[in-house]
């Protein structure tokens, strides 16, 4: 059964919609290559002037489903990916809303954390709202954020304020989100919200914001090569450190020690 569901909300805009609401949107093996594939395939659409990403449900996204992660065969796939000189797959899957030449607008509500947090950082725009919780969530498992955030978070927040919600993985408000410029916009109704942003994108060419898209976009993103075999890199020696362990841990019993650090 597909997880993905695709609806047309207005003329124009494409409303690409997480459809898990009994796994809080948890994004599975299966659901991230339906998001690929959703990408991949509106790329080629010239009907289109905008794209929102929703969630169903209550949430727009919990994150990772870690129960699909601990399958053996979605595990080996995972680490191999690593492996990979280039882009990967988990990283193309956030990418990929980056490379439309449409405006994509994030409407966040409920839960955000780790991978659904990079996926929102994939889109152009995230609107929440007041009350959502927001969390770059993956060092609280002893690993980083490797679908991407090095070259989506760019530009957005302050280094320092990168390296403090990486590295605390705090979850924040919606409100706070926006002020420290993790979202675009805060309203009670972030589709609506969406919708009337992209009515106004809609007003102008759309070879005009396309170009503006891609311009603006390669501002913040030279050398992503780099920074993505960065996270590759890093993330492999993470899950080989001994504190990876201990992370999970701590998720448990926060008495639970780390070790020293293991690399530089």
């Amino acid at each position: 059964m597909p997880l993905l569901e695709t609806l047309t909300p207005r003329a124009g805009v494409v409303q690409i919609q997480l459809n898990r609401p009994e796994k809080r949107n948890a994004l599975s093996f299966q659901l991230l290559g339906e998001l690929y594939a959703a990408g991949r395939a509106l790329r080629r659409r010239r009907d289109i002037r905008a794209v929102i990403l929703t969630g169903a449900g209550p949430s727009f996204s919990a994150g990772i489903d870690l129960s699909d992660l601990r399958n053996p065969k979605n595990k080996f796939k995972a680490l191999l990916a690593l492996l990979s000189p280039r882009a990967n797959m988990f990283q193309k899957v956030f990418l990929v809303w980056r490379e439309l030449p449409v405006p994509v607008i994030a409407a966040i509500h409920g839960h955000c954390y780790g991978a659904a947090m990079q996926l929102a950082l994939g889109a152009d725009f995230r609107i929440a709202t007041p009350t959502a919780e927001l969390a770059i969530m993956e060092a609280k498992w002893g690993l980083l954020p490797d679908m991407a955030a090095s070259v989506t978070l760019r530009g957005l927040v302050g280094l320092d304020r990168a390296k403090e919600l990486t590295m605390t993985a705090r979850v924040v408000s919606g409100l706070e989100a926006h002020q420290l410029g993790l979202v675009s916009h805060v309203d009670d109704d972030p589709l609506e919200r969406a919708l009337q942003l992209a009515a106004e994108i809609m007003e102008r060419s759309p070879d005009s914001v396309a170009g503006v898209k891609q311009l603006l976009n390669a501002m913040q993103s030279k050398s992503e090569y780099r920074t993505l075999a960065l996270e590759r890199k890093w993330q492999l020696r993470l899950l080989r450190s001994r504190n990876f362990v201990r992370a999970a841990k701590r998720a448990a019993d926060p008495a639970v020690a780390y070790e020293p650090r293991q690399w530089d």
